[in-house]
């Protein structure tokens, strides 16, 4: 069925494209390119959809995709994305992602402000879980391997209401990651042209504080990043390839020269602000780690992702890890922790230890590392774009990939258009609490998605044993979640991890040893399951404890959004589409069947 739901779609855009039935290469922009769909014909057709809300709103909760109806979403972006990635064209991209303004900029503030040189014990917390969160990410790309990246995996596994708020927050977190990189490159660009970090922007007295640095070069670099996305993709991977290279050499140079003029009276007091500080400062470090998933929405382009992408997206998390932690340390044996710079930390340790030269060399390789990130991200999010819109959940026009460089334009642009206008105005420490929060929620959100995965199938697992994953799935998430609360509201207290951590435990266990497997891995999996998983959503969610709250109300005000915007036009515009798609499934059968019964 998969294959003649494939052919139909096939046979249905090259109509469109011959002016069968509508146009959609280009640039077209009408009201079809938008809003197609029967609930937005007319006003009457809309009220009688408002009036449908909580019955539509039912249907799309328990209704879960296929990893099958995933692949076959390709078809509706026009043309093919081209299979032009190898296992170290992702692996770069990898490093390209992850390594940037987290490591460069976030490194200095975290120390100075939250952990001193115990930061690199943060760094090794947040490095753990991104590992694990690496691993789910990686079962589900080699599964199911299209641009939607962890929108997709959620569609298949938790539903599509859970996927789309979900989405908006992955949204939200590379719009955000792009905009803090951006800023973050005109302060190292500031101190390789010998000036101080904050020279090149604007103050506007008139704004609020946290928004008032207008950062004009910021603006600039995300335009010419977003040309080189929209032209290639594989040329995007050369670029990412060279500029990572350079970038890697830099970091070598940072770590070996530094430590010539290391002092190791700063590790005096290694542990200044407690482990308070330690895992608030992991939470907020978990930026730096942020980018590898958009490696994973490469799997759609990837030549063979059974192969290339468990060594790409594992291989460079242990890199960057590895390169993570000796940095950490590299800088606070080189300056006290006290004294470093909070936006361009390492450039200014080498100028406060009499190696101002060495500043230059510092500058150039961070502005490298966070063109490659901007570039990485540029790449990810747009592909993300595109398959939430083949779902309609988003206009349609964002799915559009471009016939001659086999990108998608339209969501390429959009996105950065987004990243440029919150880079030119929010200060990096704004940006960096908020992404934090998104990017712990998917992953989590992820590892639970792939417990679901492994152990229920519909018609194959039994009602006590769906019930009893139930169960320990809320005893996980539960426990979790009173274990991240009362850190964050207990600054002394202990007696209460006594209580919510062997809950966790026993959860697990529990889940491990009577609920049978309802699904394997097929190509690669997850190893420990559900030990790994479970580890992954309990450090996720703990993390989460570390954030403050004005990050929280952020958070909950753009989630509140999303859910205006669901319920007044995407629960409309997927009902309609799925609808529309399991209607033409049924005709493609019908008429297979009549063709059968036709004598020759």
């Amino acid at each position: 069925m998969s294959m003649q739901l494939l052919t139909f779609y096939l046979v249905l855009e090259a109509e469109m494209d011959n002016g069968g039935v509508r146009k959609r290469g280009g640039c077209s922009c009408s009201k079809g390119d938008f809003l197609p769909e029967k609930s937005f014909e007319s006003w009457g057709n809309y009220a009688t959809a408002l009036r449908e809300t909580p019955a539509r709103f039912m249907d799309r909760v328990t209704t879960r995709s296929l990893d099958s109806s995933e692949l076959e979403m390709k078809a509706r972006s026009n043309h093919e994305m081209k299979k032009t990635l190898s296992w170290w064209d992702l692996m770069w991209f990898g490093m390209g992602a992850v390594i940037g303004a987290g490591i460069f900029v976030l490194t200095g503030l975290e120390a100075r402000e939250h952990a001193g040189p115990a930061v690199v014990l943060s760094y090794v917390v947040s490095g753990v879980s991104a590992m694990l969160s690496v691993f789910c990410y990686t079962e589900f790309a080699v599964e199911i391997p299209v641009a939607g990246g962890s929108f997709a995996y959620l569609r298949v596994e938790l539903g599509e209401f859970v996927a789309f708020i979900a989405a908006g927050n992955i949204l939200l977190e590379y719009v955000i990651g792009g905009a803090a990189v951006a800023r973050a490159w005109t302060s190292y660009f500031a101190t390789l042209c010998n000036h101080q970090p904050e020279d090149f922007r604007i103050t506007a007295h008139s704004l609020a504080s946290g928004y008032n640095n207008l950062d004009p070069i910021a603006v600039g670099v995300v335009i010419i990043i977003c040309i080189i996305a929209v032209a290639s993709t594989k040329g995007s991977s050369r670029l990412n390839y060279v500029a990572s290279i350079v970038h890697i050499i830099v970091i070598l140079f940072i770590i070996i020269a530094g430590l010539f003029k290391a002092d190791t009276k700063n590790y005096s007091d290694f542990d200044p602000y407690g482990p308070r500080g330690i895992f608030q400062a992991s939470a907020v470090l978990f930026f730096a780690y942020v980018g590898f998933d958009a490696v994973s929405t490469m799997a759609e382009e990837t030549k063979n992702p059974a192969r290339d992408i468990p060594i790409g997206l594992i291989g460079s998390m242990v890199v960057t890890t590895t390169l993570y932690c000796l940095l950490a340390v590299t800088l606070c044996l080189m300056v006290p922790y006290g004294n470093i710079d909070p936006n361009a930390p390492f450039s200014v340790a080498f100028q406060d230890v009499g190696w101002g030269w060495a500043k230059y060399i510092v500058a150039a390789g961070a502005l490298k590392g966070m063109t490659s990130v901007l570039l990485v991200g540029a790449v990810g999010q747009a592909r993300y774009l595109t398959h939430i819109a083949r779902t309609h959940m988003l206009p349609p026009w964002f799915a559009q990939v471009n016939a001659k460089t086999g990108t998608p334009v339209h969501a390429t642009v959009t996105m950065m258009a987004a990243t440029a206008v919150i880079g030119f105005f929010t200060d990096l420490s704004i940006l960096s609490n908020l992404l934090s929060i998104s990017t712990l929620f998917i992953f989590m959100l992820v590892a639970l998605a792939l417990l679901v995965r492994r152990y229920y199938v519909s018609g194959v697992t039994a009602a006590a044993d769906r019930n009893k994953l139930v169960v320990f799935l809320l005893l996980i998430l539960g426990s979790s979640i009173a274990t991240s609360a009362y850190w964050g509201l207990s600054t002394t207290g202990w007696v209460g991890y006594c209580v919510t951590v062997p809950i966790w435990l026993l959860a697990t266990i529990g889940l491990w040893a009577t609920v049978p497997h309802a699904r394997e891995a097929k190509l690669w999996g997850v190893p420990l399951v559900p030990w790994l998983p479970s580890a992954s959503i309990a450090i996720n969610i703990f993390l989460l404890g570390s954030i403050d709250k004005d990050s929280f109300i952020r958070f909950a005000v753009w989630t509140g959004l999303l859910l205006l915007y669901y319920v007044f036009f995407g629960l409309h515009a997927s009902y309609d589409t799925a609808k529309e798609y399991e209607g033409e499934i049924r005709k493609v059968e019908e008429g297979d069947d009549m063709n059968r019964k036709q004598p020759y």
